[in-house]
């Protein structure tokens, strides 16, 4: 969950402060916020960033303690594309000028995201061969930096979203059009990774199953999450972590809890791949559940876990499980 409160895309003390209570709160895996692999590529600018090694000593710093309270460290990274040079969202989230710190952002065609942005430019292929080596660097900092688990953000209506969706992405070039020609970019990008990132630590992607459009003939749709797994899996992705949204300003969601679950479901049969449930997730028997009728191999929690950094330790009495507490806090 993005904090919009690093210091020229370092983390802070806040960081180490807030996830590094989630993993001594029990959590198996620590995911860092979603990082840019450039400065364009942030939402707000107080985003996470690692686009230089100058990056790499402190985010070194939140990988080692998360590892050292037994959990795993994880990053995602990132471009937010036409979504980004936003105020964060306590602050309204309005688009910023040049003068209040914003920039010029881009996407796959000149279409902003809702009405009253100012237009994206369009990507060159120049800008196409840039983006997709600065996440293969990226990849290569968060290795230094001692992370063993990598994301790529494929979801929410951010870059790589931005060219999968025909609600996004007018190209008419070999990046755009056709369903092939609309994942050419994310799955380059994907490729570039994967051959950077050791075969020995997983590497996850976080797509979105659907646009919720109106017209469901119409945007992202399910069948096309499917292929895209995929063609994932082949390039070597180990697990497609599935959500949904983020394209459209105002969609209709049907918000109950569990309601991501039958993308994940879906997603995990047809593509024989690992997949993780996210989405109002709230529940020790809930997710149990989820996990023993094989809808999923994992379960994300993200805005239970910001209410609760010790919701893995009270699910584990809940269901029985052992867990040991950090010596420290052992007289609880």
């Amino acid at each position: 969950m993005c904090q919009y409160s690093s210091l020229n895309g370092h983390p802070t003390d806040w960081h180490l402060v807030h996830l590094g209570s989630r993993a001594v709160g029990g959590a198996g895996l620590v995911m860092v916020e979603a990082t840019a692999v450039t400065p364009e590529g942030r939402i707000s600018p107080d985003d996470s960033g690692i686009w230089s090694d100058e990056h790499i000593p402190s985010f070194k710093k939140l990988a080692d303690f998360i590892k050292d309270q037994g959990a795993v460290s994880g990053i995602q990274i990132a471009h937010a594309g036409r979504k980004g040079s936003v105020a964060a969202p306590w602050l309204g989230g309005a688009v910023l000028s040049n003068a209040e710190r914003g920039w010029e952002t881009i996407a796959p065609s000149a279409i902003a995201f809702q009405d009253g942005n100012v237009l994206p430019r369009e990507m060159t292929k120049d800008d196409i061969q840039q983006i997709i080596a600065a996440f293969a660097d990226a990849a290569k900092r968060c290795l230094a930096a001692g992370f063993q688990v990598l994301e790529l953000h494929m979801a929410h209506g951010y870059l790589m979203h931005q060219f999968l969706s025909p609600l996004s992405n007018h190209r008419q070039d070999e990046y755009g059009g056709s369903l092939e020609n609309r994942l050419r970019f994310p799955l380059a990008a994907a490729r570039a990774v994967r051959e950077v990132w050791p075969q020995t630590n997983p590497l996850f992607a976080r797509i979105s199953a659907t646009d919720w459009a109106d017209n469901p003939d119409e945007g992202w749709r399910l069948p096309d999450a499917i292929h895209l797994s995929h063609q994932l899996k082949m390039l070597g992705i180990d697990l497609i972590d599935c959500s949904s949204g983020g394209t459209l300003a105002r969609p209709k969601i049907p918000l109950i809890p569990g309601y991501q679950v039958p993308f994940s479901d879906q997603i995990r049969k047809e593509v024989d791949i690992m997949t993780t449930a996210v989405g109002l997730i709230t529940e020790a028997e809930q997710a149990e559940a989820i996990l023993v009728q094989e809808q999923a191999d994992a379960i994300f929690i993200a805005r239970e876990s910001l209410r609760n950094p010790y919701w893995p330790q009270q699910v584990a009495k809940t269901l029985g499980a052992e867990f040991q507490k950090p010596v420290q806090y052992g007289r609880s």
